[in-house]
């Protein structure tokens, strides 16, 4: 073993508790990007793989109701590769002994042309169970594949029986087998993730086709374009062909819900990936880089020793290099080890909310070089100016002692004086003339301490934006219980009917009229939502918690939608109906409304109707009830054929708190344990980093009578001034961090509100002086155990 080998194994030994440090903040920012990026990889594998197995279209449109024949007409249209048509329909679904509200599709399958080989596009692959069976007729129950996220969370196996409101007509359906669509990955209604309330039901066509006098007829088409083809122009030519056939908006991918919704979660963590473990490895940067000039600083006799032997600059720079790749090394390592084992468990959580045929977690080998690449370059950068320190460094000036510090008094030393101030403490004025001494490593070590205060602030603001949103959803703008909709807009005296329902105090009727926004070339899909006057069980509250009211005299609508389409309070904007008695409509734009949920536009509910030309009409209605009512109402309600599916905020609150909030809430206890890795990190190694520089200073205090105590009070003050001021300045970083992050996070569908309680700053504080009161344990049982006679022999 060459000699500098057996000095870097003695360094190591000399250094273990701080390259360990360094070690697990560099593992910090390894685990952090693998574990997001690694889950986020895996995830869009198993989606391009089933998008590919199960031929999923690339447009699609819903209608009233359009003959079969049209269907040929469609696959003849330039650049349309496929054309699929269905037949589906949304109905409520009963489990025996089950008061909460289902909301079945049910969706026709062509089971006497070859069955599953007929499906071109959006191709059902059966997971359990069996087939449908061709030959089913009569009155008897209906063979029903269940979407496999609805049958794991209510328990369904084959054979088991539900019901379902077919056309007014209660049916029994069987499930023979669960299956997964492309369709539906994401299982869930408005954004929500629901599968306890919402399940998909594939049966034979023929069967649905009767119950609703559609034979020969579909109402939902998907279409595969060709390699070459223009979606934009495809669409408008679909929306022209298909206008006469009740045809809402043709649509691409990054409208179907499903799809929307896992690209946004995609593109979310790839922001969660790539920031923090950016941040991380920052600070790893720097205390790489403090601990390495330190050493240089402290062998400085040992180098001046190395290149008089006759070593060349090159072998002692390469050296110090060996010492920071390895323990950079380290921290790769661990952090491929524990992101790759966190990677598999975040998988497992997305497992819950996308259901595919295939979803295993994989460690693709580019993510693991592109993480050893960047770290390791990271470690390099951060020390190249202590190594290039090393090589300008000559023997004979090595050999002699650096130069001392020039102390005078501190500028806040002189601004008492200047104010008429009495002089400060004797310790305190060295502390402050020693950081003032050397202001660029004080302010990086206050710095690097702000950092791990920031990031325990952001981590915990998931949890406080979580506990916010629930509040806002389901106690400030959800303040009814059960939410119930038509299946067409009808008189509002609709209403009156569901008053009479057992239990229910208080009825509003509400509006929602599907449209698409046209602003000059600009143009977006959406809904107009009619709300009363001044909404009580329904109402619009901002991102700040403030109540907004709906248009009188124009559209509510919310900053992103007006972003989107370029619109400015006072503009008019081209309101095209998709629905019903289609017209165009040009409406001003009253005020918008920064929302949290959606792209969302709202105006009163008898204004909506006016402008439509149409009476007194409702489609969906808000009902407060009594207490512990809530099972016979919907009971009830199952007598009213008009209604088409009910909403329970109970059952919307426990499935967010279940799996949604759970979540974010296991993402945040990663963050946090993630920043505060980098706490102990930064506060233990400027301890130690600064009982090492001033070893001799220390002695020599002790010797001139001052006890343990005042010693250690000198070395310590400093660590704890600088915490306190790294406390404020941390936060406020963290504050600003959040709201970057925010922003990189915000989509059509989602805002996280910029939320921060005064608990998570308390732990950001408590995360950090913790910290520093252990480290100062620790360097106090340094001091005192400090060997004076060894620390005294100098140089000179």
């Amino acid at each position: 073993m060459r000699a500098l080998d057996r000095k870097l194994l003695r360094d190591l030994r000399l250094l273990w508790s701080q390259a360990l440090t360094i070690g697990l903040v560099v593992a910090s920012a390894v685990g952090g990007f693998i574990t997001s990026l690694s889950a986020v990889d895996s995830l869009a594998v198993a989606r391009d793989e089933f998008y590919a197995e199960a031929h999923f279209a690339d447009l699609f449109v819903d209608l009233k109701r359009a003959p079969l024949a049209l269907q040929q007409q469609l696959q003849e249209l330039p650049g349309v590769l496929a054309v699929q048509t269905t037949l589906e329909q949304m109905v409520r679904v009963e489990i025996a002994g089950l008061p909460d509200p289902i909301i079945g599709r049910l969706i026709g399958l062509e089971l006497r042309q070859g069955r599953q080989q007929e499906q071109r596009l959006n191709r059902v692959s059966l997971r359990s169970g069996r087939w449908l069976s061709a030959d089913q007729s009569g009155d008897k129950a209906i063979e029903v594949l269940v979407s496999q996220a609805f049958a794991q969370a209510r328990g369904l196996k084959p054979g088991d029986k539900l019901s379902a409101l077919i056309n007014g007509r209660q049916r029994e359906l069987v499930m023979v087998g669960a299956a997964l669509s492309p369709e539906y990955v994401f299982a869930g209604l408005q954004g929500m993730p629901d599968m306890r309330g919402f399940g998909v039901f594939w049966l034979d066509r023929e069967q649905l086709a009767a119950a609703y006098d559609m034979r020969g007829a579909f109402n939902r088409v998907a279409i595969k374009l060709a390699p070459v083809a223009s979606q934009p122009a495809l669409i408008a030519q679909l929306n022209t062909r298909l206008a006469a056939y009740g045809a809402a908006d043709a649509h691409g991918r990054a409208d179907q819900p499903s799809h929307a919704m896992l690209d946004n979660e995609i593109k979310e963590q790839h922001v969660m990936g790539s920031v923090l473990p950016a941040i991380f490895l920052g600070v790893a940067a720097f205390l790489l880089n403090v601990v390495l000039s330190r050493l240089v600083a402290t062998q400085r006799e040992q180098v001046a020793a190395l290149k008089a032997l006759g070593y060349p600059n090159l072998d002692i720079a390469g050296h110090y290099l060996r010492l920071v790749l390895l323990i950079t090394a380290l921290g790769l390592l661990l952090g491929l080890v524990l992101g790759d084992w966190l990677g598999g468990q975040l998988t497992g959580l997305y497992a819950e909310f996308f259901q595919f045929p295939r979803f295993e977690h994989r460690l693709a080998p580019g993510l693991v070089l592109i993480a050893a690449g960047t770290s390791l370059l990271t470690a390099v950068l951060a020390t190249v100016n202590a190594i290039a320190a090393i090589v300008r460094l000559a023997p004979a000036e090595a050999m002699r002692p650096a130069a001392p510090g020039r102390y005078r008094r501190s500028a806040l030393e002189r601004l008492a004086t200047w104010l008429g101030g009495g002089q400060a403490p004797l310790s305190l004025r060295m502390i402050l003339r020693n950081m003032e001494r050397r202001p660029w490593r004080s302010g990086l070590s206050i710095g690097g301490v702000a950092a791990a205060v920031a990031i325990v602030v952001m981590g915990n603001f998931f949890r406080d934006a979580i506990d916010y949103i629930v509040d806002t959803q389901f106690n400030l703008a959800m303040r009814s219980d059960v939410l119930m909709w038509l299946s067409e807009a009808a008189s509002d005296s609709a209403g009156l009917d569901l008053q009479r329902l057992p239990g229910v105090l208080t009825v509003e009727s509400g509006r929602d009229v599907a449209v698409r926004f046209v602003n000059g070339h600009l143009s977006e899909r959406a809904s107009i939502q009619g709300y009363a006057a001044i909404p009580q069980l329904r109402r619009i509250i901002d991102v700040d918690g403030h109540e907004a009211l709906p248009g009188q005299f124009g559209l509510v609508i919310t900053d992103r939608l007006a972003d989107k389409l370029g619109l400015a309070v006072g503009d008019r904007v081209r309101v095209e109906v998709l629905e019903g008695d289609r017209r165009s409509l040009v409406l001003p734009l009253e005020r918008t409304v920064r929302e949290m949920m959606g792209l969302n536009a709202y105006a009163e509910r008898r204004a909506l109707n006016r402008w439509l030309g149409e009476g007194d009409v409702s489609n969906l209605f808000a009902l407060a009830l009594e207490g512990g009512s809530e099972a016979s109402l919907l009971s009830a309600s199952k007598a009213l054929p008009k209604v088409a599916g009910a909403f329970s905020k109970a059952s919307l609150l426990r499935n967010m708190q279940e799996v949604s909030a759970r979540n974010v809430r296991i993402m945040s206890s990663i963050l946090t344990f993630f920043a505060c890795v980098i706490a102990v990190g930064v506060v233990y190694n400027n301890a130690r980093i600064a009982l090492a520089e001033r070893t001799w200073e220390l002695a020599s205090l002790r010797v001139l009578g001052f006890s343990r105590a005042e010693v250690s009070g000198l070395l310590l003050g400093e660590l704890g001034l600088s915490i306190a001021v790294a406390l404020p300045l941390g936060m406020g970083l963290g504050w600003a961090l959040t709201h970057s992050v925010v922003g990189l996070l915000k989509s059509d569908q989602f805002l996280f509100p910029v939320v921060i309680l005064p608990r998570t700053y308390a732990l950001a504080g408590l995360v950090v002086v913790t910290a520093g009161v252990l480290s100062a344990l620790v360097v106090r049982r340094h001091i005192d155990r400090l060997d004076m006679v060894a620390a005294l022999k100098t140089r000179e």
